[in-house]
């Protein structure tokens, strides 16, 4: 009777600590899980994916009204339209020249290596590349940034057309000031609200990653990374060049605390890493923003942005992608066709979603512009979902990191102003400690 009681006892005992654990401990025994079920039980494995398919929607359906409130509230609390345009010029700029950089980092390392030659493309089926080789529209995308419905753009997730709606809501609600305040309640009680949900559903991440690992190790399983080990090894160590070095660089010319900002987001990265989704860790990674100490105001007008137009992690799968198939067809590889090939991607890379995959679209639409033919990305969709992972994770630190540098900046130019309208108080020495202070 006492041994029956025992284990009855121990048992909840035991589920409990496991719920307690960590979200990035759960995650990574989710991973061995699912990697164990994918290969041991493949009809099991690429059943579950449903677990992955549950999370991903449960993400999606608090994205939009949770950045949307946060986006208003974070522009009308700007002392000035000026500031709203010149805050959202900066972080433009930023995007373009951190991007093209990435893209000759990548570049340079695809050609050093020679990634590519005597590829097996002619054995890629094209047919796999069915519903994706649409390409961009440049049309399509200037209409989906100016929906004319704003409420069907919140149904069909539309982030970039509700971050220009936020735009212009919040810039109104600046300009009749006192009379916005009762709306500006209803928006914060809204964030509130979708803050608390948001943390609900980070606490099933787990079995989010348990169901897309074990569907990915189940439906493409390792049969593929022999004739593309090489790619892989490249596009890894290109996000880690960019992680580790340009990343550091850009932190220490902003006196960022980088390290303390890659702790902070850590477990977020991790996320994004296993479930191939950036969308799943918006909401929480605006949150450690804040706490990390980037203003609430910058945060959330800065990182939905980036989720349009600063794909770091992408734009190096995608040159590394065009210069292995470049190679391997024989294409012409000299600087002015590697020149002309980043020119490409660094536009059509803009505009891009934080979805799983979505860097497929862009490499063909770029492989077409420069002369490539479909089969041979066809090849690269057997180890997408091992480049995906971790161009996704290196998309979320990217992002995290240009909030800050535009946050710093910000912060540069106010106290550079304050200076000029009080000098006396900027000349005491507690106020040169503060100038000396790295920027967090």
């Amino acid at each position: 009777m006492d041994t029956t009681q025992a284990r009855t006892t121990s048992t909840p005992t035991l589920w409990r600590r496991c719920l307690r654990m960590p979200i990035g401990i759960q995650s990574v025994i989710a991973v061995g899980l699912g990697a164990l079920i994918g290969s041991l039980a493949p009809s099991a494995g690429e059943q579950m994916k449903i677990l992955g398919d549950v999370f991903l929607n449960l993400v999606q359906v608090v994205v939009l009204p949770l950045v949307f409130p946060l986006i208003v509230l974070g522009i009308a609390r700007m002392e000035s339209v000026k500031k709203v345009g010149r805050i959202a010029g900066k972080a433009i700029l930023y995007f373009e020249i951190v991007t093209t950089v990435v893209l000759l980092i990548s570049v340079g390392l695809a050609k050093l290596t020679g990634i590519g030659k005597g590829a097996p493309v002619h054995g890629a089926d094209a047919e796999d590349l069915d519903g994706l080789s649409q390409g961009i529209d440049f049309h399509e995308l200037v209409l989906h940034a100016v929906p004319k419905n704003i409420f069907a753009a919140f149904g069909e997730g539309n982030l970039l057309g509700a971050i220009v709606f936020a735009l212009l809501v919040g810039v109104a609600m600046a300009a009749i000031g006192e009379k916005s305040a009762p709306f500006a309640s209803v928006l914060e009680s809204v964030a509130a609200v979708m803050f608390k949900v948001v943390g609900y559903v980070i606490r099933v991440a787990p079995l989010g990653v348990l169901g897309f690992i074990s569907y990915d190790v189940a439906h493409y399983g390792f049969g593929g990374l022999r004739s593309l080990i090489g790619f892989i090894a490249v596009v890894y160590a290109g996000l880690a060049v960019v992680v580790g070095v340009l990343f550091p660089l850009i932190a220490a010319l902003y006196r960022i605390r980088y390290t303390e900002l890659l702790k902070s987001i850590a477990g977020l990265a991790g996320i994004a890493f296993v479930t191939r989704s950036s969308e799943s860790v918006l909401a929480p990674l605006m949150g450690k923003l804040e706490d990390f100490g980037v203003s609430r105001s910058t945060t959330s007008f800065v990182v939905p942005l980036g989720y349009s137009f600063n794909t770091d992690g992408s734009v190096l799968y995608q040159a590394a992608a065009l210069v292995f198939l470049a190679n391997a067809y024989g294409a012409d590889t000299s600087l002015p066709a590697l020149l002309l090939m980043v020119g490409v991607l660094v536009i059509l890379s803009k505009g891009m979603a934080g979805v799983a995959s979505a860097s497929i679209v862009v490499l063909i639409a770029a492989g077409n512009s420069i002369g490539l033919p479909a089969e041979g990305i066809a090849l690269l969709l057997g180890v997408d979902f091992i480049v995906d992972m971790a161009r996704t994770g290196v998309n979320v630190i990217g992002n995290a990191l240009a909030a800050a540098v535009v946050d710093s900046s910000e912060n540069r130019r106010e106290a550079k102003r304050d200076a000029r309208e009080n000098p006396q108080a900027v000349a005491g020495p507690e106020a040169r400690a503060l100038d000396k202070e790295p920027a967090r």
